[in-house]
């Protein structure tokens, strides 16, 4: 094959990918997919230095059945926060490993997972999933934690630490973050 031959054929190639990354029905997808390609990489843990600590601060959050908490009432717990939406591709790409993990973890960690969503947009996006995890919206900014993309998870320890802080997708049901989890829970 000749190199003008091969370089149409690249060209073809490029011209493809971008049409299906402009089109709207096709884009979602093919990112999602992309981000789920990020995610089997762990995120990485704070040492003890680097960790921020938290001072738990009044937070109100209510969940999509309608029942209201507040964050300070978590100090002293392992808490993992994630803020997301139904939207955002590295954030649906990044739910399946957070939801395997809540499913082994909820008993002992707290999970609050955070969107500025409508109810119904949140609960038809957990059932078509079949997401069992609950999912909170704030009734006020939180004054801890400045969000300015999402996804964003943090790891708080019983001590007020901030052990993971990641911003985009990452495997949450990793090895790495199941050893860290045992660790805080001992």
């Amino acid at each position: 094959m000749t190199k003008s031959k091969k370089g149409r054929i690249s060209n073809i190639v490029f011209v493809v990918i971008l049409l299906l990354l402009i089109i709207p029905q096709t884009r979602k997808p093919i990112q999602i997919a992309l981000h789920k390609g990020l995610a089997l990489i762990s995120p990485s843990v704070n040492t003890e230095d680097d960790s921020r600590e938290i001072h738990y601060n009044s937070w109100q959050l209510q969940d999509i059945k309608g029942n209201t908490v507040n964050f300070k009432d978590y100090k002293g717990k392992v808490v993992l926060i994630n803020f997301w939406a139904t939207w955002c591709p590295p954030c649906i790409a990044e739910m399946p490993n957070l939801e395997k993990l809540h499913e082994d973890y909820k008993d002992k960690v707290v999970f609050l997972f955070v969107s500025n969503e409508k109810n119904k947009v949140i609960n038809t996006f957990l059932a078509q999933h079949k997401y069992s995890f609950n999912v909170f919206t704030p009734l006020e900014n939180a004054p801890e934690f400045e969000v300015s993309s999402i996804p964003r998870t943090l790891l708080i320890n019983k001590e007020g630490k901030i052990i993971i802080d990641k911003e985009g997708a990452a495997n949450w049901n990793s090895q790495k973050v199941r050893e860290t989890l045992d660790d805080l829970l001992k």
